[in-house]
C-alpha cells in the first residue's frame, strides 16, 4: 500500500507519518520538499491546485491523507485567494482525483484545537 500524506511538516502531518508507517510505503509532501528533520520529500504547492493531479498520477497512492492547509488565521481575510486555494480548491482537486481513481481520501481540518 502506498499512502500519500499532504502536509507532512505540520503537527498533525508529522504524527500521521508515524502512525501510517505500518501500512506500507508512506510518501510525504510539503510545500518546500523538505521535512522538519531535513530529509527530502515530494513537493506539493496548495497555492497551485492544478499542479496536484500530476503528483497524484506519479505517486499512484492507494490512500491519500490531507493534513495541509492555510493556517495563518490572522491573515486569511487579507490573503483570501491563498486561503481559498489551500483550504478549498486544493482539497477539491485531490478529492476529484481520488474519486476518479477509486482511492480513499481522508481530509483533516483543524484550527489548532489540541
Amino acid at each position: 500500500m502506498t499512502v500519500l500524506v499532504f502536509g507532512g511538516n505540520g503537527q498533525v502531518g508529522q504524527e500521521l507519518l508515524r502512525a501510517l508507517a505500518p501500512l506500507g510505503k508512506v510518501v510525504a509532501t510539503t510545500r518546500s520538499g523538505v521535512l522538519p528533520d531535513g530529509s527530502t520529500c515530494e513537493t506539493a504547492d496548495f497555492g497551485q491546485p492544478d499542479s496536484l493531479p500530476a503528483l497524484l498520477d506519479r505517486v499512484q497512492p492507494s490512500l491519500v491523507v490531507n493534513a495541509a492547509a492555510y493556517t495563518a488565521v490572522d491573515r486569511a481575510e487579507q490573503e483570501v485567494e491563498a486561503a481559498f486555494a489551500a483550504n478549498a480548491q486544493a482539497p477539491g482537486v485531490i478529492a476529484r482525483w481520488c474519486a476518479a481513481h477509486g482511492v480513499p481520501f481522508v481530509h483533516y481540518s483543524t484550527d489548532y484545537v489540541f
